[in-house]
């Protein structure tokens, strides 16, 4: 479509890429954190659609001839947004899981702070890898490869056409299913060493009744917990930013 000088294709052209945009970078991860103020990540938004507008505006449609329609148009292309958006969301919250099941391995579950990547309280081993998971996207200029994807979604689905919803469906769950499986990945080393170390506390309260477990486990339970984590933690944000990379490559 070509814009012209006609000032009501320009303004609805620019809602239509701003309303997908605003909604993938409004919670994209590192951009979209709820620590950052919202006027800075709308101030991003539109810079970026401005930036973009013009390579999209070809893949826009007609401008349809009532306001009605063009007004459902630009929800579609939100709805399209938050969907894309809460897709990346749904990876980095791996994280959140992960370091919660670490949490309950080393008894540092009742240990809970205010997660800023989460924006509720949650416990310190989810707080450290979300910000780790946070840093290394972008030392390694992911961030790049979520705002190219962002700008090349159009290809994916195209702009004012409905997504197939059973296709998005499922696209959503396999998403929200690997998510899971990848936090279950991230605590696997942990998840042994608990259920070795409990094990091991069962045999030896047999033995020893008189012994005071509960006095002896949980600063062992702690500093073990410590020193797998300390040392798988290369590991851990390999297997995070390959499955980053994947999502990211997909959406390209």
């Amino acid at each position: 479509m070509v814009l012209g000088l006609d000032p009501t294709l320009a303004v609805f052209a620019a809602a239509m890429v701003f309303a997908r945009m605003g909604a993938i970078l409004m919670l994209l991860p590192g951009i979209g954190e709820t620590s950052i103020s919202p006027r800075i990540r709308l101030s991003f938004a539109l810079a970026f659609s401005f930036i973009v507008g013009p390579v999209i505006a070809p893949q826009l449609p007609a401008m349809p001839d009532t306001l009605s329609a063009a007004a459902g148009l630009v929800a579609l292309e939100a709805v399209i947004g938050l969907m894309i958006g809460l897709g990346s969301r749904f990876i980095l919250s791996a994280g959140a899981v992960g370091g919660q099941i670490i949490a309950y391995q080393t008894g540092l579950a009742m240990a809970q702070s205010f997660d800023p990547t989460q924006g509720q309280a949650g416990t310190l081993p989810a707080q450290f890898l979300n910000l780790t998971f946070m840093v290394l996207i972008f030392a390694t200029n992911i961030h790049h490869m979520l705002l190219t994807a962002a700008a090349g979604s159009y290809e994916l689905m195209p702009a004012g056409e409905s997504p197939m919803w059973g296709d998005a469906a499922e696209w959503a769950i396999n998403l929200f299913s690997s998510a899971f499986l990848l936090a279950v990945q991230i605590a696997s080393p942990l998840i042994a060493f608990g259920l070795l170390f409990y094990l091991g506390l069962g045999v030896l309260s047999r033995l020893m009744p008189q012994a005071q477990i509960f006095f002896i486990a949980m600063p062992a339970n702690i500093l073990i917990g410590f020193a797998i984590l300390a040392i798988t933690l290369g590991a851990i944000g390999l297997v995070f930013i390959e499955r980053y990379e994947e999502f990211a490559a997909t959406m390209s």
